[in-house]
Parts: C-alpha cells; structure tokens; sequence
C-alpha cells in the first residue's frame, strides 16, 4: 500500500465506517478507481463491514468497540502520517459521496495549496430533506463565526486535508464536533482557510436502493456541535466585531478551470 501512495502523490483516502456492510464494497471499489491508496477505519462494526472488503487492495484497521468518527478519523490519519502521506482526502462509507468527486478535490488542492478543500453539497441542494439543509446552515454559521471565515458546507464529510491540518495535536472534541473542530482549528493555529468544490449529494445508491439511516442525529449532534462552538467563539473575544467581519464575507468556491 506503500506503493500505492506513492503513485497516486501520496494522497490517502481514509473512510471511516460504523456498521456499513450496505454500501461499503461499493463506495470502496470505485473509490479505487480513482486512488490506489484507501485506508478503511471500522468503528467497531457488528454487522461485517470488514469481511465485505475480503479481496480488495485496501489498508483494513479496526477498533475493537465503537469509539466515534472523530477516533476513526484521528486512527485513519495516523496511519497516513506514518506512511508519509502529503495528505488524506475523506468520504463517508454509505455511498453518500461520489468518489468520482475526488479528483475534483485534489485539482482544487493544486490550485489552492495549503487549503482545505470541501466537497460542499451546494448541487440540487433542494431535493435534500428540509431538517438536514437546516442544521447544515445552522453550522455553517457557527462554524464559521468560530473559525473567522465563511465556508461553504461546514458539515460535509467529503474533504482533503493537507499533512500540517491532519498532524494538529490536541483538536478537542469527538464524533462529527471532531471535523468541526479541525476546521476551527486549521484556521486559528495554521491560517489554513477552506476552499469549497461544488459536488451533489446522493441519498439512493447508485442501483437506486437505499443508503442506510444517517449516524447524524440533527438535534442531538447540532447541539454539540452548536455548544462546542459557541464556547470557541466566547474563548476568542470580539465577539460581535468578529461576527460582523465574517458576515460580511463570502465563502471561497472553486469550480474548476
């Protein structure tokens, strides 16, 4: 797998995966098909989500109970980092995200170095259900008051995160606050800003079955996450002068060339 990283640039796709046996041999076979090197993190599945990968050139690792997608993702990028990635592109292991999408992301990363780059669910927008296009601009905008800068889907799993973003130490919280906090993070620490790629969101798989259940639970993960970030906004002061001045920017898009 090594190797594999070494061809595709040293970029690793890492998917963390919680009880995914539905979906995820599909999600990683095309993932392949567009990098070598894929890193599955099984939270602790009871459902045989590591035996549906049997056969594939992918980097299986396990944790023995569920401990959260935050925990999968920080197992996931250690991996990585210690295999001499540049860095790691992420996508949700329910066939949410086209992992065609990918290489959209890594020429967006090209053009923008030293960014985050999202894959924000900005395309048909509308056909998502109403209390999930609800929480994501409630977060949106907490996310981006903590982080001092508009972003474009706060609470999309699908992303590249360059080596100096994925190595932070000490990026508190855990479950989906993780990846808010990492935003938060990369910005205040690093002066890493997020740059957004417009991708579609698909809530039927691509033989037009379902996806399972979302983990996100809107109200109980959006106060966490709301919590957690009001907390950043009050530990950095200013805080209306700093509302302001994100306001009145806009997110930073990149549509390709």
């Amino acid at each position: 797998m090594v190797e594999a990283g070494i061809r595709d640039g040293g970029v690793a796709v890492v998917i963390p995966a919680l009880n995914e046996a539905l979906r995820i041999r599909e999600v990683v076979e095309h993932t392949l098909r567009h990098c070598r090197w894929v890193i599955v993190v099984d939270d602790g599945s009871d459902d045989g989500t590591g035996a549906c990968l049997d056969g594939l050139p992918v980097t299986r690792l396990r944790h023995p109970q569920r401990r959260g997608k935050g925990a999968a993702l920080r197992t996931g990028f250690a991996e990585a980092l210690a295999r001499g990635a540049r860095g790691v592109l992420t996508l949700d292991g329910d066939g949410q995200h086209d992992p065609a999408d990918l290489p959209r992301l890594l020429e967006a990363a090209d053009r923008h170095p030293h960014c985050i780059v999202i894959g924000a669910r900005l395309r048909q927008r509308a056909a998502a259900p109403v209390h999930r296009r609800l929480a994501n601009a409630f977060g949106d905008w907490g996310v981006a008051w903590a982080a001092g800068h508009r972003i474009a889907d706060t609470q999309s799993g699908q992303r590249y995160y360059p080596a100096e973003v994925i190595a932070l130490d000490d990026v508190p919280g855990e479950d989906y606050v993780y990846e808010a906090q990492l935003l938060i993070s990369a910005a205040r620490r690093l002066g890493v800003r997020c740059v957004s790629v417009p991708v579609e969101t698909r809530y039927r798989g691509r033989d037009g079955g379902p996806l399972r259940r979302s983990h996100f639970r809107p109200l109980r993960d959006l106060y966490r996450i709301t919590s957690h970030v009001v907390r950043q906004v009050l530990a950095h002061g200013d805080v209306w002068s700093e509302y302001r001045r994100v306001r009145a920017q806009a997110p930073r898009l990149d549509s390709g060339t």
